[in-house]
């Protein structure tokens, strides 16, 4: 009999990867199958077919060997990055001097996602319980001393005005426009209700930040020390307790979020003078719940072991 379910965090890479070593092509074909199933279920619901996706996937093959895997910095033939990738070489010399496709992020999703992240972490933006704080559209309607929600957008950048901001905010029913001339941030964290182009660019831009630093941890030559990459999971849970966990997460994320990008805010004033090379980071989180596929059978027994009662003498 086995004991009970048990939350389990995975380890460290580097715990148990060595930093260098060969490629594992049959354990990457493993993974990489896993991580297919729900990239299979995004192309049906949106009707992506497979010569879709081939063609997307020969284009993204190309370009990081282009960007990745040039040999001396002297880049690669075309013949060198077929053999690398599969690709056939005519697939590959038309892939490398294509027109390299407009990035998904738009300035006004971009913008917006800016514009709350620092509202909720600006101390002058929140409340005495580090709330976000209900803010006046325009300093016309804020109390003396206060800051408002012009002030806020024009901290972020000057080359979209503050209407449009908070109509694109509006729209995503991230913020709630008041009668008293104020605006209300609705959530703690930027996620769009009803667009669902910024939906794809928050995927797009999560799922592959999470890949690249899975990737980087498993590379054969890896360069540096792995990255933040791990999980933790329980099992054999009932549906009531699953979404028990999953509100827990969501406050857990909430208040880390909010310290993160205040930390994130300073080091940014920090790094304003600094001359050498950028950085961007990405920090995040998920949770999801699905039916376990082997469900105990009719009459069998429970894995779990049962309390024992002690009787009371008469």
């Amino acid at each position: 009999m086995k004991p009970p379910s048990v939350p389990v965090v995975a380890p460290q890479q580097s715990e148990v990867l060595p930093v260098a070593g060969l490629p594992e092509p049959a354990l990457a074909a493993q993974a990489v199958g896993a991580v297919f199933k729900p990239l299979a279920r995004l192309m049906i619901d949106h009707g992506l077919q497979v010569p879709d996706v081939v063609e997307l996937l020969k284009t993204a093959l190309v370009q990081e060997a282009v960007d990745s895997f040039g040999l001396n910095g002297k880049g690669s033939s075309d013949t060198r990055i077929a053999l690398l990738t599969g690709v056939h070489r005519k697939d590959v010399k038309r892939l490398r001097t294509q027109t390299t496709s407009a990035s998904m992020d738009t300035p006004i999703a971009t913008l917006a996602a800016s514009v709350v992240a620092r509202w909720i972490s600006e101390p002058r933006f929140l409340n005495a319980d580090h709330t976000a704080r209900a803010l006046a559209r325009t300093p016309k309607h804020r109390t003396p001393g206060q800051p408002d929600f012009s002030t806020l957008v024009a901290e972020v950048s000057s080359d979209v005005g503050a209407r449009a901001v908070l109509d694109e905010l509006a729209r995503l029913g991230v913020v709630d426009l008041q009668d008293d001339g104020y605006v209300a941030l609705k959530a703690h964290a930027f996620v769009p209700q009803e667009g669902l182009r910024e939906s794809f660019q928050f995927l797009a831009a999560n799922v592959s930040a999470h890949l690249a630093a899975a990737a980087h941890n498993l590379a054969p030559r890896r360069i540096g020390l792995p990255k933040l990459e791990q999980s933790a999971f329980s099992q054999d849970l009932s549906v009531e307790q699953a979404e028990e966990l999953q509100q827990l997460a969501r406050s857990l994320w909430s208040r880390a979020l909010q310290q993160f990008l205040q930390m994130a805010t300073v080091a940014e004033q920090r790094s304003v003078d600094d001359p050498g090379p950028k950085t961007k980071v990405r920090f995040g989180v998920y949770f999801n719940d699905t039916i376990q596929s082997v469900q105990p059978r009719q009459g069998q027994q429970s894995t779990v072991p049962k309390r024992k009662t002690r009787k009371s003498k008469p």
